[in-house]
């Protein structure tokens, strides 16, 4: 398949700090591409020199067959884009907003606003959409937010940690929002902290820390790196803990992990459901009060913790090393809250 996205030897350094260090990416037509990282590893910088607020030091870009630094004005007129905050007018009702952008556009007059209606109706807000934007909660802004990423039917959508704040339902809601988006066959760039949203929408998946990427593959391929079956017993009293960890330890490939608030230990196995049995049956001769137990398959949480020592993080504000640094270098105007008004106008207006 003919790749829609792809950076190549990315760069970007603000002083000191590193943002990127040579950082490759491609993405095929019609696909999905995750791009995980913990706070500051470099996502929101490159997000933003994929849609021409950022110049990198070096390298090259190219989107939907635009080479984005030569171009950057036709790189705008393919791209959607959905950034960490909700790039919306408060002033303005919802309707308003996406008229607006309808305009920026150019869809003139007539069709602006009908436009704007229908992705009200497709983003459940109908009944919100002529009240002003400060009247609304984060998951109705974020919605919004995406809706006016939408105005244009870009083939090329980014979005930047999407559902970042939102509450369990609002966060399904936009993951059947993404899934709607594919079918019709958008392409798309997503970054998250949410490694359940990744391993649901993604088909490919970068992971990368300080600006490198440093794993690259399916979710099933990178789970496949961790290796194994993890045994996860939950005891009862934090004495029994140390009981569970020496049974488990007997039978563990590797280091055990152990979170003591939950009072949880867990260990890679090799013999599945047999060493299953022989654990539970060990802790039952121990008189260890056993509160829950499972074998489960390694998950990107797992992967995470083993490609970058720690787990992921579920922060808002997306990652703030980066941001930090971007903020001082000679694009700080260039900041998340106005890639659906400026990163997606025609003709570069902003």
């Amino acid at each position: 398949m003919t790749d829609v996205i792809r950076a190549t030897g990315l760069e970007k350094r603000y002083g000191e700090v590193t943002a990127l260090d040579g950082l490759d990416l491609a993405v095929p037509e019609g696909t999905v591409l995750g791009l995980l990282g913990p706070n500051g590893a470099g996502k929101t910088t490159a997000v933003r020199i994929l849609t021409t607020l950022l110049v990198p030091d070096s390298g090259s870009v190219e989107v939907a067959g635009v080479d984005v630094l030569a171009d950057p004005r036709e790189a705008r007129r393919r791209i959607g884009v959905s950034g960490q905050y909700a790039a919306v007018d408060e002033q303005l009702t919802g309707f308003e907003n996406l008229d607006m952008i309808g305009r920026l556009y150019r869809l003139g007059r007539s069709q602006s606003p009908v436009r704007a209606r229908e992705l009200l109706e497709r983003f459940d807000l109908v009944d919100a959409g002529d009240r002003v934007v400060k009247t609304y909660s984060g998951g109705m802004r974020r919605r919004l937010d995406l809706a006016g990423a939408l105005v244009a039917q870009p083939p090329v959508l980014f979005l930047d940690e999407p559902t970042t704040g939102l509450d369990p339902r609002g966060r399904t809601g936009m993951w059947d929002v993404i899934r709607e988006l594919l079918e019709g066959g958008t392409t798309l760039l997503l970054t998250t902290q949410y490694l359940e949203e990744a391993d649901l929408l993604a088909d490919d998946i970068v992971v990368i820390d300080h600006g490198r990427a440093i794993a690259h593959g399916t979710s099933n391929e990178l789970k496949s790196q961790v290796g194994g079956e993890r045994i996860e017993v939950v005891v009862s009293t934090d004495a029994e803990i140390e009981i569970a960890r020496g049974i488990l330890a007997r039978i563990a490939v590797g280091e055990l992990h152990t979170d003591p608030h939950g009072r949880v230990v867990s260990a890679q196995v090799h013999g599945g459901a047999k060493d299953l049995m022989a654990t539970l049956r060990e802790l039952d001769d121990a008189s260890v009060e056993v509160l829950d137990v499972g074998l489960r398959r390694p998950t990107l949480d797992d992967v995470f913790l083993a490609l970058t020592g720690h787990a992921a993080t579920e922060e808002e504000g997306g990652e703030p090393d980066d941001d930090a640094a971007a903020s001082s270098g000679p694009s700080s105007n260039s900041t998340t809250s106005v890639p659906t008004a400026s990163a997606t106008t025609p003709g570069g207006a902003s």
